[in-house]
């Protein structure tokens, strides 16, 4: 049989290590802020399936290297997903695996989220299922600001999480929320200094992988129906409106000044 790790192994953007029946999944982009690379986005998209097939995994611990743990979507892609029609519908549905995989992945996810979460990493994060935060760190959903839908994540966790009236100010504005505000607002479970943050996760995987397996994992999907009711009613409409914005005229002009005023520094 196959390692279910041989696939995550073999990338080095999305790197997977065994650390007894914990899985440490580290998003490794760390001069990039680990932004999303083409490899990452792919990865991202399968390993959820992969893990829950490996025998041995009983959790997983997602972080990013370096010092941030998603800033999101990189300029590169934003560009190409603007001209490129057939590489824009292979981001969608990848963002699809991406959620589904994550919600519907068996293994309980602790996200240690070790720096700024921002868009798809704010939408990682949410979609764990206990988020430790590192104290300095912030999470944010800026997608309406750079003229795009929240189709990956926001549209549809964030209402269950800090209501519907919080998550449209969250998402309409794309303000940053600091780890104490995060806990405060039901985002993260606990904010945890940052040189403390990985010691904390490892030891909250340990403890959840010492409880019974089939229980843990069937609580986790009877308490994830709730989320399932927003995926069966909200995501496809928010993936297909994200879509259509990737390549509309306020999202071009959006990357177009970024651009500009990055090449300005």
């Amino acid at each position: 049989m196959t390692d279910p790790r041989t696939r995550a192994a073999k990338m080095t953007d999305l790197v997977v290590t065994a650390v007894g029946p914990i899985r440490l999944v580290e998003l490794n982009r760390p001069e990039q802020l680990n932004a999303m690379s083409d490899e990452l986005h792919t990865g991202l998209a399968s390993v959820w399936d992969d893990l829950a097939a490996d025998p041995e995994a009983r959790v997983i611990v997602l972080t990013g290297r370096g010092r941030a743990f998603s800033a999101g979507g990189n300029l590169d892609t934003m560009t190409r997903v603007q001209r490129d029609g057939a590489f824009r519908q292979r981001q969608v549905d990848e963002a699809r695996g991406i959620i589904t995989g994550l919600v519907r992945c068996p293994l309980p996810v602790v996200a240690a989220v070790n720096g700024p979460a921002v868009g798809l990493g704010c939408s990682l994060a949410l979609l764990s299922d206990l988020v430790l935060i590192a104290d300095d760190a912030h999470v944010a959903d800026p997608h309406v600001r750079v003229g795009l839908v929240a189709g990956d994540g926001g549209a549809y966790v964030l209402p269950l999480l800090v209501g519907l009236t919080r998550a449209k100010e969250l998402l309409f504005l794309g303000d940053r929320v600091s780890a104490e505000d995060a806990v405060r607002l039901g985002i993260a479970n606990r904010a945890v200094p940052r040189d403390k943050l990985m010691d904390e996760a490892m030891d909250l995987a340990g403890r959840l992988a010492a409880l019974p397996a089939q229980a843990l994992r069937e609580t986790k999907r009877a308490v994830n129906r709730h989320l399932e009711q927003a995926l069966d009613t909200v995501m496809e409409p928010a993936l297909l409106a994200e879509r259509e914005t990737m390549h509309a005229p306020d999202h071009i002009a959006a990357v177009e000044r970024i651009i500009a005023a990055r090449g300005r520094r």
